[in-house]
Order: C-alpha cells, then structure tokens, then sequence
C-alpha cells in the first residue's frame, strides 16, 4: 500500500525564493502519492481568468470581512514581487485545501500559507482535517546571494510550468524532464530588483512562520538547502517519516 494511503498526511515546505521548494514538492508528491497544492499556481489560474473579464465583472472582485478585492489589482502586486493580500490568498486557499480533504487526497504544500495572518486560520483547518500529529513542516534555508543567483538563472517549462532549480545537474537543460516541453525565463519575478523585493518580503512576512509552528505545537525542522537535489530531497524524507 502506498504510504499516503496508510495514514493521514499533510506536508509544508517553506523558505526563501530559489530555495528548491517547488523541486522538492514535486519530487515528493510523486514518490509519496502526495497531491501537490501550490499558491503560486492557483493564483495564476485566478489571474488568467480575471483577464478576460470586464472591468466591471462581479467575479473581479471578492469581499472577505468587509473588504473588496479585486483580482487584476492583486496580480498587480504579484508582478511587483510582493505578497498577495492574506485575506484573499488565505480564502482561495482554504476552500481548496477543505475541497482536496474532501476528495481524499493528502498533501503537500509549497507555498503556503506565507504569512502569519495565513497561518492563523489556515493551519488550524490543516490540524482539524489531517491532525496535527500528521502534519510536517520543512523550512530549507539558502543564503541571500544564493537566491538571487538560482532565480536569475532559474526556468519554468511551458506547459505545466514546473520550475527547474538551476545548478550544475540542471544548466544544461532545455527541455523540462517533466513534460518535454521547452524551458524559458520567468518574466517578472526573477529579474533581480523583484527579487530584492521578494527577499524582504520573505524576511519581514514569512520567516515569522518559523515561531509560528514552533510555539504552536507543530513538527518543524530546518535543513540547509544548498547542497544538490538529491541530497536536499533525502534530508527531507528523513525529518518527515
């Protein structure tokens, strides 16, 4: 039986852009039969299909506790490097992680929640749906100059848009070893002024989650995230079996 059959099981990677977390989610969600859930690509999806709206189009904005938000206002902020307001995040989030619950499926996140706001509400749906016994948390730490080189460097495929951590396994390639389509350059994010961006938007706003986890009672642990794929993704499954 596969082990994400045999028990409940909800698992959080977190660091700093260019840390490796969609990498290793995604190495994980295969080998563990984990549904992968990432912010980045759920926003995205909100993104694209605001695009097409008119400007006036009640499905462009949504009130959460008394406030309206509009969606090409939060991609917007996105493409600036900074962090989608928590309250809409933490609702498009919430109703997806009750929805794969639902359905049956353990996780791993990568990407969320982001904020201590998130993390709020977020985690005490993950402890009510998996328990909190299930749930792991992996924060992979890399150094400031270390994310600017990998993001600069780093491509996503066309179609799924995974993201390929760049080193000296990945510098070569041009087709994603996911799907076989072509790897390019992320526009926006990973030009090195939005990253300086990003990197105090991580500092200030989500390295907080660390005490977070930690004073609440949830199974958190540090590794370092420099070294090869391989070698991050074994460190991993050690702290989290």
């Amino acid at each position: 039986m596969p082990f994400a059959q045999q028990m409940k099981q909800a698992i959080i990677l977190f660091g700093p852009p260019g840390a490796g977390k969609g990498t290793q989610s995604e190495l994980l969600s295969e080998k563990m039969g984990l549904y992968l859930f990432e912010t980045s690509k759920m926003l995205e999806r909100e993104f694209k299909m605001a695009e097409n709206m008119a400007a006036d189009a009640p499905e462009r904005f949504i009130e959460i506790e008394g406030e309206k938000f509009d969606v090409l206002n939060e991609r917007e902020i996105w493409k600036r490097g900074e962090l989608c307001s928590p309250p809409w995040v933490t609702y498009l989030t919430m109703k997806e992680l009750q929805r794969l619950h639902d359905d049956g499926d353990n996780i791993i996140l990568s990407g969320s929640p982001r904020t201590v706001y998130e993390a709020e509400r977020e985690m005490p749906l993950l402890a009510q749906l998996y328990g909190k016994e299930n749930i792991h948390i992996v924060l992979i730490e890399i150094s400031a100059e270390v994310t600017v080189f990998r993001n600069t460097h780093r491509k996503i495929c066309e179609l799924m848009r995974h993201s390929i951590l760049f080193n000296d396994e990945t510098k070569i390639l041009t087709i994603c070893p996911l799907d076989g389509s072509a790897l390019m350059n992320r526009k926006d994010l990973d030009d090195p002024e939005t990253i300086k961006t990003r990197l105090v938007q991580y500092k200030e706003r989500t390295l907080p989650l660390f005490n977070y986890f930690k004073d609440n009672g949830f199974n958190v642990s540090k590794i370092n995230g420099e070294g090869s794929v391989a070698k991050v993704h074994e460190e991993i499954l050690s702290m989290i079996k």
